[in-house]
């Protein structure tokens, strides 16, 4: 069964099984017809607050419920959501609040300390698109409280509602999740009705769930969550237990407290969970499947989740995928879920290319390309950027690089672009360099990622600085973490006195990074007792 919306399946199960629990959040538990009114009033105070069809709704906000409901509530009446990081910077927000151009925007008030009155005062004083502020929690001068917010329902007649309601059509741009590119200009890929729902019924037939129970603390801005947890579980009318943020013991103990049958994660996620010292302690045997996703999983850390649950998987997708569409097979060995991603869903086409677009043989590396219904529509006002995106006879370009072997499953080997991944989150090189750039006393910057235990790889920036001007790492590295998410800031900087360049001019990032492999490998080796030469 695959209806045409998210909140499609919300009025399905309220019918079906209306006292179900559909959302935990602490000691809230929403039953499904409790969430179904939630929706139907969240979606008549947008419409009378003047949220029309193609409207952007933004939510800066936790994963909680009212971002489910809010989200389920938008794109009900045919309005394109996006989700605001509550990690990110004023000048991140202002950039994504400048190229989506909400109507609305929905906000929290505080967060780990930080205060958000003045970032959301400051965005709607200088983006005239926006109409109304709503704080979800807590005060923020000068917006409505959502219940005041709420209270706007009853101004929406029924035949009003169900008009507006039937306007959604599955290739409705329900979603738009901002995903940088290579010129560090973060870029809004589109995602539909159709994309939502297909992509979610495909993810679920891997899974092998009837009933998923999960706890999801990605941050609401990542497909990772909108698509790939709570859009999974809400198709099969499974639970979702909502966190404000990962933390490897809360996690635990949810999985342990709601008998969670799903655990998902990055592996960095996963990792920090075994690495708890009362792993051990904790009963987790309702877990009846362990995926995880965004990059390679060790050996060790599969083979202790295997004691856990014999059903492991790794998973393979991207945002403009709109899910996960390579997995791993039930009952793979060791070795194929560490070193491969699997196989693609049988309804997704897959081909591994050469340079001229040509299909490899079996273990030559290529770019791997997919087609499938619910690929993203495209990317927000960037029809030049949508092209490229697809080659001439409609396959979608990941810049990702594998090949196949000989089992059947895709092995990935690097990234097309200069793009790494840390901790599960796409990280570009070029926006951080920007920002460094930002400086006087900087020339130039080249950030390029490196290996990791922890987050898989974590970045180190290069920088060369003009003529007699001084700068310290801490100097750098304050500068980063006023203007980027936490992901984003390198873990090292290097000053240097220059930098090697290619004979086209461009900075040799290649030269760069086996630099610092090589000295990193000298330190093991010094540390193993190992002469060097």
């Amino acid at each position: 069964m695959v209806l045409d919306s998210l909140a499609d399946y919300v009025s399905f199960y309220a019918g079906l099984k209306p006292s179900a629990v559909a959302v935990v959040f602490g000691s809230r538990r929403i039953s499904y017809l409790q969430l179904k009114k939630d929706i139907d009033d969240c979606a008549r105070a947008l419409l009378a607050s003047g949220v029309k069809k193609g409207d952007r709704v933004a939510i800066l906000c936790t994963p909680r419920p009212e971002f489910w409901t809010i989200f389920l509530a938008a794109t009900h009446i045919g309005a394109t959501w996006l989700g605001l990081n509550p990690g990110y910077k004023r000048d991140e927000f202002r950039y994504i609040v400048s190229d989506s151009q909400p109507k609305i925007i929905f906000s929290i008030a505080e967060w780990k300390d930080r205060q958000y009155s003045d970032d959301i005062l400051i965005l709607a004083n200088e983006y005239p698109c926006i109409k109304t502020l709503v704080t979800i929690e807590g005060e923020i001068p000068g917006t409505l409280p959502l219940s005041e917010f709420l209270a706007r329902a009853t101004d929406i007649p029924d035949a009003q509602y169900r008009d507006a309601a039937g306007l959604t059509a599955p290739d409705n741009a329900t979603l738009i999740v901002y995903t940088s590119g290579t010129t560090g200009k973060p870029k809004g890929a589109l995602l539909s009705n159709h994309g939502l729902t297909m992509g979610a019924t495909m993810q679920t037939t891997h899974f092998g769930i009837e009933s998923p129970k999960v706890v999801v603390n990605f941050p609401i801005n990542h497909v990772a969550c909108v698509a790939d947890t709570c859009a999974t579980t809400l198709i099969k009318g499974g639970t979702i237990i909502f966190q404000e943020r990962f933390d490897p013991a809360a996690t635990l103990q949810a999985v342990q407290d709601e008998k969670c049958t799903l655990l998902a994660g990055v592996p960095t996620m996963l990792q920090m969970m075994l690495d708890r010292p009362e792993f051990d302690s904790y009963d987790l045997t309702s877990v009846e499947c362990i995926l995880w996703g965004g990059a390679a999983m060790p050996k060790d850390g599969i083979a202790r989740l295997q004691r856990i649950c014999p059903h492991l998987m790794p998973v393979y997708g991207l945002t403009e995928s709109s899910a996960n569409i390579v997995f791993g097979e039930a009952g793979a060995s060791l070795d194929e879920m560490a070193e491969t991603i699997g196989k693609p869903d049988v309804t997704v086409e897959c081909r591994i290319v050469d340079v001229l677009g040509k299909p490899c043989a079996v273990g030559v590396e290529g770019e791997l390309e997919f087609k499938a219904s619910f690929l993203f529509l495209g990317y927000w006002q960037r029809p030049e950027a949508t092209r490229e995106a697809f080659t001439e006879d409609g396959w979608l370009r990941t810049g990702d690089i594998g090949f196949w072997r000989e089992d059947g499953n895709m092995e990935l080997v690097g990234r097309k672009s200069e793009m790494f991944k840390s901790g599960g989150y796409n990280v570009y090189p070029r926006e951080i360099e920007i920002v460094l750039e930002s400086l006087p006393q900087v020339a130039m910057a080249a950030v390029i990622g490196i290996p990791d235990e922890m987050f898989q790889e974590i970045g180190h920036a290069f920088i060369l600085l003009e003529p007699g001007q001084e700068i310290s790492t801490d100097e750098l590295r304050i500068l980063c973490r006023e203007k980027l998410a936490n992901y984003k800031v390198p873990k090292c900087f290097e000053v240097r006195d220059k930098l090697p360049v290619l004979p086209v001019g461009k900075i040799d990032k290649q030269t760069l990074r086996q630099s610092v492999l090589r000295r990193n490998e000298s330190v093991e080796d010094d540390e193993k007792g190992v002469k060097v030469k």
